[in-house]
């Protein structure tokens, strides 16, 4: 990774992730009723909340509406859910103007081509490693680990070592003082 993009990560207050294809992998199970399932991953939560408690607001940014996210969000206690987006770069800069952050100062996770905007109007770009190759193009980092399963854990522990708050994190959970 170049130094650029461990500058870019250092700088990030608010990281924002798509939802089909990053925090799922994609799919979408419907029942015989209409209704749509979907699949988190229980290490992809723990990652935001790594997140949110390190001090990065941790926001969903997505262009579909379902109570499935609207109900993980409300599990990992993430207050900014944004469905039915139809442009994430207007979302991502009136979420920077209201948290008093810079563009500079964000991030934004996602899978495809709708997330390109967002991408592209914050300071570090993510993506999972089956994004589409234009996705893959801008993004500042990728993950090696499955979009729904590792994908943001392991972006959430990137953030967290860069920032120099992983160790202060993990000794939480294994007993160390940091």
């Amino acid at each position: 990774m170049s130094a650029t993009a461990v500058e870019r990560a250092a700088a990030v207050r608010l990281m924002a992730f798509d939802v089909d294809g990053t925090l799922t992998d994609g799919g979408l199970h419907i029942g015989p009723s209409g209704e749509a399932f979907k699949r988190f991953s229980v290490r992809d939560g723990l990652g935001l909340v790594l997140l949110r408690e390190a001090g990065i607001r941790v926001a969903l940014v997505t262009g579909r509406s379902s109570a499935i996210v609207e109900q993980r969000a409300r599990e990992l206690r993430i207050d900014t859910v944004l469905q039915g987006i139809g442009d994430k770069a207007v979302a991502m800069r009136e979420l920077c103007a209201q948290s008093g952050l810079e563009p500079a100062q964000a991030g934004f996770m996602g899978d495809d081509w709708p997330d390109l905007p967002a991408m592209h109007a914050v300071g570090f770009a993510a993506a999972v490693p089956d994004a589409a190759p234009e996705v893959l193009r801008v993004a500042h980092w990728t993950a090696t680990a499955p979009a729904g399963g590792g994908a943001v854990r392991e972006l959430a522990e990137h953030l967290l070592r860069v920032q120099g708050r992983l160790d202060a994190m993990l000794g939480r959970f294994d007993g160390r003082v940091a």
